[in-house]
């Protein structure tokens, strides 16, 4: 009786502990099936990747705004401001100014795109895996050497000249295309890495460069525009001049040439002369 008893005691404690522990048992497995499923895991990862922290948002964002200052403005005006000097007559306080604003523009562009860099190689995680890092580097590279170039300009008379000023050209013009399409590729890349929408960004690098491409190619027709609009005011001026000086030699022809005879008002007896 007494081993019944016993009997009955410990199976009644066996199945308390195991509708204790049972609940217990159910989640951790649970909780491994989540751990260890591929598809629940690779989407946890993928949601951490993209929550950034505020300080790497801020840096991500001053990132963007450093290369689009330099590449993105100071380096198209730069090249802007270089093609009105040229359009000016060699030694003129005008040209010196523009050339002089174009020197100011690209320096700065270049300690601007060297801040961007820096804080990027400091901050992030650079694998050069994807076209935006990649055409950042090359970029880097490229504006150092355009700067050096620039810096060892030969004198104008020289041989040189010619070769420099096309290598010096060809390559500027590179790197401020290559750069604008880098931004628009570090746009999509803020897009993808904060999940915040880049569209106002977009549309507002697309207006600037419009109107600065706008500009530029207006350049090559404000002469023939202003030709074929009024005559302007020296214009006119000269034109008056010119008419005054040929109705002077006219009138001191006509003072030099004898005097001729009058004729006769009779028309019948002139008839008969």
């Amino acid at each position: 009786m007494q081993i019944t008893y016993l009997k009955q005691a410990s199976l009644t404690i066996s199945a308390y502990y195991l509708l204790l522990l049972l609940p217990l048992v159910v989640c951790s497995s649970h909780e491994d099936h989540q751990i260890f499923n591929p598809s629940s895991s690779h989407k946890s990862i993928k949601d951490n990747f993209h929550k950034l922290s505020p300080q790497m948002t801020f840096n991500v964002t001053v990132h963007g705004i450093l290369l689009w200052f330099s590449m993105g403005f100071l380096m198209p005006a730069g090249i802007l401001v270089i093609r009105m000097s040229v359009r000016e007559e060699q030694g003129t306080t005008r040209a010196k100014v523009l050339f002089y604003f174009h020197v100011i523009f690209q320096i700065l562009s270049v300690l601007l795109a060297t801040a961007g860099a820096v804080m990027s190689i400091k901050n992030f995680e650079n694998s050069f895996n994807n076209n935006h890092q990649r055409l950042g580097l090359a970029l880097y590279v490229a504006i150092w050497v355009q700067a050096l170039i620039g810096l060892f300009r030969p004198h104008r008379g020289k041989k040189e000249r010619s070769v420099w000023y096309l290598v010096h050209w060809m390559l500027g013009t590179v790197i401020s295309l290559v750069g604008i399409i880098n931004i628009y590729t570090g746009l999509n890349a803020y897009h993808k890495r904060t999940k915040r929408s880049s569209a106002i960004w977009t549309i507002l690098f697309t207006a600037e460069l419009s109107v600065i491409a706008v500009y530029y190619l207006f350049q090559d027709k404000r002469d023939y525009i202003q030709k074929q609009g009024a005559v302007s005011g020296n214009d006119l001026s000269e034109a008056i001049r010119q008419l005054d000086q040929e109705l002077a030699q006219r009138q001191n022809q006509k003072e030099l040439l004898p005097l001729q005879p009058c004729g006769k008002q009779n028309a019948l007896k002139n008839l008969f002369d």
